[in-house]
């Protein structure tokens, strides 16, 4: 029997809505994005993101930087919109331009506003199991698994990828859910063993179709991360006939791609509750 899809397009749909009502609620949320240079997909990631918070009635900044701006003049930006209190949000689009560290501007963005969740105070956070703000992909895909009542407690899940905004986050995600997390890697040994483990498998490397159905283990959840462009179309990392063996299942595209701009929305109303309170709480509102 096939897989039932896991729809990221309505539940992405359904976080927006309640972005939308939540910024009303606040009386307007700022969210300011930083593009540097002219990388194709950066243009695009970063025009959606636009595009998706000025219909959440989100005052959205955007920020696009010549490729010659220099690391300190970046970091200048980044500074000015620290300061700015109309600002809730902010991201610096990646990839940068290679003489632009990135570490160094992940680093300059203040905390309380790192609505990409990347900040090493966010992550350190994360790491505790004191969660703040957390990357859009994993804090959706832990939406994607609620909203389908698929169980996580007890369960084996194993995520293949081990980047900083995909998935470590996502494993201490699903450890702080009671999960039994396998974290998988290039240097992994004899990967289908693990997969085939899986209760619950989140793919999160960039390679078409490294996850063959024989390595699904039957019955399955399987969330499909990978964006892979190629002349033939968009494709993920694991191969769409898994979809005959796992019971859940997210397309590509249509899949975990919706829900990670939808939870950056959430997170810079999550900054701007946050930033309220603080200011309440010192007597600077």
């Amino acid at each position: 029997m096939a897989a039932t899809i896991i729809d990221g397009r309505a539940l992405a749909a359904a976080v927006r809505e309640e972005v939308a009502a939540q910024v009303a609620e606040l009386g307007g949320v700022g969210l300011a994005t930083v593009l540097v240079g002219d990388d194709p997909a950066s243009h695009v990631y970063i025009d959606l993101k636009q595009k998706a918070a000025r219909a959440a009635g989100m005052q959205a900044r955007d920020l696009k930087l010549p490729a010659s701006t220099s690391e300190e003049e970046l970091l200048a930006t980044i500074a000015e919109l620290n300061a700015d209190d109309a600002v809730d949000g902010l991201l610096v689009q990646l990839p940068l331009p290679a003489h632009i560290d990135e570490g160094r501007a992940i680093e300059a963005v203040a905390p309380e506003k790192d609505v990409d969740g990347i900040h090493p105070v966010n992550a350190g956070s994360l790491a505790l199991g004191r969660p703040r703000l957390v990357p859009g992909t994993p804090l959706g895909i832990m939406r994607m698994l609620e909203a389908y009542e698929i169980p996580l407690e007890g369960a084996h899940a194993v995520v293949v990828g081990r980047s900083n905004i995909v998935g470590k986050p996502m494993a201490h995600l699903l450890l702080q859910r009671n999960a039994t997390v396998t974290l998988c890697h290039s240097r992994t040994r004899d990967l289908a063993r693990h997969t085939r483990e899986a209760d619950v498998l989140v793919a999160a490397v960039g390679r078409r179709h490294l996850i063959a159905a024989e390595m699904v283990k039957p019955g399955a959840t399987v969330i499909d991360v990978g964006m892979n462009r190629t002349e033939e179309g968009l494709f993920g990392d694991v191969d769409p006939r898994a979809a005959e063996r796992a019971a859940y299942i997210t397309p590509v595209p249509g899949g975990v791609g919706p829900m990670t701009i939808a939870m950056v929305l959430q997170n810079t109303v999550t900054a701007a509750r946050a930033r309220r309170a603080a200011q309440v709480a010192s007597g600077t509102s």
